[in-house]
């Protein structure tokens, strides 16, 4: 009769599944992340807006300088002259919010299609 236990020239069965080298994890609270001194903040964000909004005036302040002279503007029935700085000035906000109102209907269109659907 055969002797059922394996001898040391019996080739063994290897298991084909990948041992994971890591220790499994054990519940418990998860490691505090250090903060970091340099993050954002809304301070830093708002100096940013600020620094940014000071050099758009800047720019603005530059452009009504060079832009002096004066225009003749008609519109519809209404006549004038005005400086040509401020004449574009005011084309361009009228712009921004008719553009502003545009997008600003869409915006209620579309929340009231999600209210009733």
């Amino acid at each position: 009769m055969a002797d059922p236990t394996p001898t040391p020239t019996d080739p063994t069965p290897i298991d084909p599944t990948p041992v994971d080298p890591t220790p499994p994890t054990t519940p418990g609270p998860p490691p505090r992340e250090t903060k970091d001194p340099l993050r954002r903040s809304r301070t830093s964000g708002a100096f940013v807006g600020v620094v940014l909004l000071g050099l758009l005036l800047l720019l603005l302040i530059v452009f009504i300088a060079q832009n002096t002279q004066t225009v003749r503007v008609s519109f519809l029935a209404w006549e004038g002259t005005t400086p040509l700085a401020v004449a574009l000035l005011i084309a361009t906000v009228s712009g921004i919010l008719l553009t502003a109102a545009a997008g600003l209907l869409r915006i209620w269109q579309l929340r009231r299609r999600v209210k009733h659907s």
